[in-house]
């Protein structure tokens, strides 16, 4: 009996979190006195996922895999629980991932705690901790079924190195046309930069950029920073950026360890969706923007003036410290 843990990946690489949920899986498996076992579709180097403690990578290969498909992994992930007996299911907080776990847990009959940021206090009922009301509290969740799911949140738990290899297996499931009923038409991808899930730093930028063509400084601190870029909802609704650069309640949700929000006043729906980055930061001219609540660090100041001063000295520093 073992734990078996999600691990996605894209273009055959390992997605930051897919460490992250090994790392978790590791623990649980040792409160539980057991191995993490890893489901993975088309990725290479399975074998790697040992450093961070998983035992066994089950791979599944296949050109009808290579684009997420919620139905067909989740009734292939459901195979292999059967397979190696497991009893916990653990997945990251991704979108494609709040999207299969529901699926998974209907097959599987089983409890699905989401939003989970530390490890099980107790096994004898499995009790997690959680983020609840947007982030603005904290659940003690006890799942009492007998297979169990657990959505860990991005950057909540951290991601442990502890040397190793993994053992990989092929792994066919039984899968029919009709899984793949819903199909992906296209795919929309920011090319050459560091996506918003995997990134430890994100600068977003709001109205108070005045218009597309001054997103150059948004773009020059992100660089520097080798963080990912936003945007607010307004943003991306009149066109200056691309959907997929819309962070908030009603876009991407933002976990990161660093979060600089630039021109951007802090809607509600917004502070939701980045409430669980660790540390925020607010470059605003209006000192009454809801934001500077929210914000570990302000600064009152013209973005058009901060910024480019910013970036100035984040470049010296790393001169200095090259």
């Amino acid at each position: 009996m073992s734990i078996l843990v999600y691990t996605e990946s894209e273009n055959g690489k390992y997605k930051k979190s897919a460490f992250e949920v090994a790392s978790y899986a590791k623990t649980v498996a040792d409160q539980m006195g057991t191995t993490a076992t890893a489901i993975s579709f088309n990725a290479s180097e399975g074998e790697s996922l040992g450093n961070y403690g998983v035992s066994k990578v089950l791979n599944i290969a296949g050109d009808q895999f290579n684009t997420f498909n919620a139905e067909a992994y989740a009734k292939t992930i459901a195979q292999a629980v059967e397979k190696e007996g497991a009893t916990t299911v653990i997945v990251s907080s991704s979108a494609n991932a709040k999207y299969l776990a529901p699926l998974l847990a209907a097959k599987l009959k089983a409890g699905y705690a989401p939003n989970v940021v530390e490890a099980p206090s107790c096994t004898a009922p499995l009790t997690v901790k959680r983020t609840a009301f947007s982030n603005k509290g904290f659940a003690h969740t006890e799942i009492t079924t007998d297979k169990k799911i657990i959505g860990v949140s991005n950057n909540a738990y951290g991601i442990n190195e502890i040397g190793g290899s993994a053992s990989v297996e092929e792994f066919s499931a039984q899968i029919e046309d009709g899984d793949f009923a819903v199909k992906s038409l296209e795919v929309d991808k920011v090319a050459g930069k560091v996506s918003i899930a995997d990134a430890d730093i994100v600068v977003s930028g709001g109205r108070g950029l005045k218009g597309p063509e001054n997103w150059g400084m948004i773009e020059e601190l992100a660089e520097v920073l080798g963080a990912a870029t936003a945007c607010s909802k307004p943003v991306s609704d009149m066109g200056w950026r691309p959907h997929g650069e819309h962070v908030g309640q009603t876009g991407k949700p933002v976990a990161s360890n660093l979060y600089i929000a630039i021109g951007i006043s802090g809607a509600i729906q917004h502070l939701a969706g980045v409430s669980a980055s660790k540390t925020k930061v607010v470059i605003n001219n209006d000192a009454e923007a809801p934001f500077f609540k929210a914000a570990d660090y302000g600064i009152v100041g013209d973005a058009f003036e901060v910024v480019p001063q910013l970036v100035e000295k984040l470049k010296e520093f790393k001169a200095q410290n090259a």
